[in-house]
């Protein structure tokens, strides 16, 4: 695992935040005040109620392209990592994806972080477009697009055939600023084995929903298992603000995340949170 403890901010790109340009005035207030990264959810859709409409019919967010907005956040700060967390795979077309997190990279001067999961369909984001709805389909397609993804970044020529992404005979230039590529940290439910079993292989792993720090250090203990040597791979935790960080890093964090919550933003509120900086980790 590193040994240096970062901190961040995870924004729900919503309501409010769905203006990039407040996002990246956010994010460069958030350098000044030192935190160490800014990280964008990546959502199509975001309601209220998945199981049923408001009074007024709907319970529709305003909601943001992650993209767009972490090329605001690149261009207005010039230290803080950022980067979707997470964005889901299954729904991206990884050549496409392969042209943005490049040109976002470079954009950036390196500091791109890849979230990747196979993302759900709680508010229709899969199901109301025909996309795939299986999570076995969905990680299927997540491996075998990020397999694809990290070749179309080499800058070699790549053949791939794979039965959900393929490329014939193709050579893209130019190259992240980061070799061999952005790194990347693949989200999943602790303790599906699947999603660790993933994550082992790349640069660090988001677990969502995780109870608390003996969650975390299970975690650890379950990667030293798949992986042995933890070093230089990043084990990423979150909380709301006002949480204590440590207890996460003693049992092996080495990213904390302060998570805003997606409902009843106020900037007011949003702005104490950053200006305030992040929590001592240590």
């Amino acid at each position: 695992m590193t040994t240096d403890v970062r901190t961040g901010l995870t924004v729900p790109i919503f309501g409010p935040l769905a203006e990039p340009g407040v996002v990246a005035e956010l994010a460069a207030r958030a350098e000044d005040a030192g935190w160490d990264g800014c990280f964008v959810w990546d959502h199509v859709v975001y309601r209220r109620d998945p199981d049923g409409p408001d009074p007024h019919g709907r319970a529709d967010l305003p909601v943001a392209d992650p993209w767009i907005t972490l090329a605001a956040i690149a261009t207005a700060t010039e230290r803080v990592r950022l980067g979707p967390l997470v964005t889901p795979l299954p729904r991206r077309r990884p050549h496409v994806l392969a042209r943005a997190t490049t040109t976002l990279d470079r954009l950036s001067g390196g500091r791109l972080v890849l979230g990747v999961g196979i993302g759900g369909d709680g508010y229709g984001e899969f199901s109301d477009f025909g996309d795939e709805v299986d999570p076995r389909t969905r990680g299927a397609m997540l491996d075998e697009r990020l397999d694809l993804l990290r070749a179309l970044w080499s800058g070699e020529v790549v053949d791939f055939e794979r039965d959900h992404a393929r490329a014939t005979d193709v050579v893209f230039h130019p190259r992240p600023v980061q070799r061999p590529g952005p790194p990347v940290w693949a989200a999943g439910r602790f303790p599906n084995r699947a999603p660790l079993r993933r994550a082992v292989g790349l640069d660090g792993f988001f677990p969502i929903d995780l109870d608390g720090p003996d969650d975390l250090a299970a975690v650890v203990t379950a990667a030293r298992e798949l992986r042995g040597d933890l070093d230089g791979w990043d084990l990423v935790a979150q909380g709301m603000p006002g949480d204590d960080p440590r207890p996460w890093v003693a049992a092996g964090a080495t990213w904390w995340l302060t998570t805003l919550r997606p409902w009843g933003l106020d900037l007011d509120e949003v702005a104490s949170v950053v200006d305030t900086g992040p929590p001592p980790v240590e």
